[in-house]
């Protein structure tokens, strides 16, 4: 989907369209931008960015609150549409989906025809635009339908899919964020036609298990299939603070919270996590992440938040103000775990 909060609200309130719209939090507090209009990132705003910078490099941003509920409802009316072209669709986020339509063509014919046909008909029943890529494969679909954004339809036939990836920029591969970009220009590799002039073993040697995926990639290789079944990775929750943390006891009653609503969320699905994540984000919009796999899986709330609170420990979190704490259960397995103690008990001879 385009832009999808956004057009949401610019489509149910016809005086938002052509304006520079962010969706996120106040500029005049410590709010966050969650989204940005077409016309909002003219000016450079972008997801991610604080308010308040946000509000500085455009003055006529429009600013509205996020509505996650209203999101998620016509998210669930656009998949339905989806679900009419193919039973067989991958949901990835509230606003993205892969279709495989490979035994679903009829009556159009062809791929193409029929996202020519989804297309429109979300933007009659709906109102809202959406870019579709197609493709051969998972990677080749998703980097055509960021292609040719907002309202696009980019079709790469398996013919034509060297010819297509050759000139993109390597980021735009699965797996390649900034800190594998930067690895991979030391290599001299800024395409993905670069990327595919490099050895196997190179990579391989330089990435490990990530570079036999480099490899198969750039040679628009993917075998991955559209998974119906959308399984959970991970559950966790964060924090915002209208003011800094100073100090760890304040800090450690927040994680205490926020451990407390990721074992409800695991309790209530039946689901136990191998690893704690935390997050810490200081004053100065410094993010970093810890994280500690444990020997077993747990959901349980007091185990979640010593891990979280020993992973704290390990940051500078003591020394310097903190803007926003997150706990995250990862490495998720069905089923509740058995609990085992801390600390070992003691014999009683």
């Amino acid at each position: 989907m385009d832009c999808f909060y956004a057009a949401v609200h610019v489509r149910d309130d016809p005086s938002l369209r052509g304006l520079p719209v962010v969706i996120g939090g106040s500029p005049q507090g410590r709010g966050v931008v969650a989204a940005a209009s077409y016309e909002a990132r003219k000016f450079g705003v972008h997801s991610a960015m604080p308010a308040a910078r946000a509000a500085r490099l455009c003055s006529r941003l429009v600013f509205i609150r996020p509505d996650f509920p209203r999101y998620r409802r016509e998210s669930g009316e656009i998949f339905a549409i989806f679900r009419r072209y193919t039973p067989l669709l991958q949901t990835v986020s509230l606003d993205e989906a892969y279709l495989d339509v490979t035994h679903h063509l009829e009556p159009f014919g062809n791929g193409t025809a029929l996202a020519q046909d989804l297309r429109a008909t979300v933007l009659k029943e709906r109102r809202l635009t959406v870019s579709v890529g197609v493709g051969p494969n998972r990677l080749v679909a998703k980097i055509a339908s960021d292609y040719d954004k907002p309202d696009g339809l980019t079709v790469v036939p398996p013919r034509k899919v060297r010819r297509f990836l050759d000139p993109q920029p390597v980021r735009r591969l699965l797996g390649v964020g900034p800190a594998t970009e930067r690895a991979l220009a030391e290599l001299g590799v800024s395409t993905i036609a670069d990327l595919r002039a490099q050895p196997r073993e190179l990579l391989q040697r330089r990435f490990g298990r990530h570079g036999a995926g480099l490899y198969r990639y750039a040679r628009g290789i993917d075998e991955r299939p559209v998974n119906t079944r959308r399984i959970r990775k991970s559950l966790g929750h964060e924090n915002t603070y209208a003011r800094d943390l100073r100090g760890l006891e304040p800090m450690e009653a927040e994680i205490d919270r926020l451990a407390g609503k990721v074992a409800a969320g695991l309790s209530k699905r039946d689901l136990s996590a191998r690893t704690v994540v935390l997050k810490v984000r200081y004053a100065d919009f410094t993010t970093l992440t810890r994280s500690r796999t444990l020997p077993w899986p747990t959901a349980d709330h007091a185990e979640l938040a010593a891990h979280a609170h020993a992973l704290l420990r390990k940051t500078e979190a003591e020394r310097r103000p903190v803007r926003l704490l997150g706990v995250t259960a990862s490495g998720l397995e069905k089923g509740a775990a058995i609990q085992l103690p801390l600390f070992p008990l003691e014999s009683s001879g």
